[in-house]
């Protein structure tokens, strides 16, 4: 029943980024750009998870899934800084 979950969630968030990646190529925002690639970094992130959790024993992924959800932040407040006028 988790790896429903995980799968979801990753399914999930890859339809947030190609919907926001489709909203910045018709409107040309840049924020949406940034949130695109946001949630782009947040789905490798759940992929990451089930990866984890049932691929590979031990945790042996955690160092590069939490490395991948700080990506994904850090790209989020890249644009909210410096991109959003």
């Amino acid at each position: 029943m988790a790896l429903l979950i995980y799968a979801l969630c990753a399914l999930t968030a890859l339809a947030c980024s190609a919907m926001l990646f489709a909203g910045a190529r018709r409107t040309g925002s840049r924020m949406l750009f940034w949130s695109g690639l946001c949630f782009a970094c947040l789905t490798l992130t759940n992929m990451l998870v089930i990866a984890d959790n049932y691929l590979f024993p031990n945790d042996t992924l955690w160092v590069v899934r939490l490395m991948s959800a700080l990506l994904a932040v850090a790209l989020l407040l890249y644009g909210l800084i410096f991109e959003e006028h």
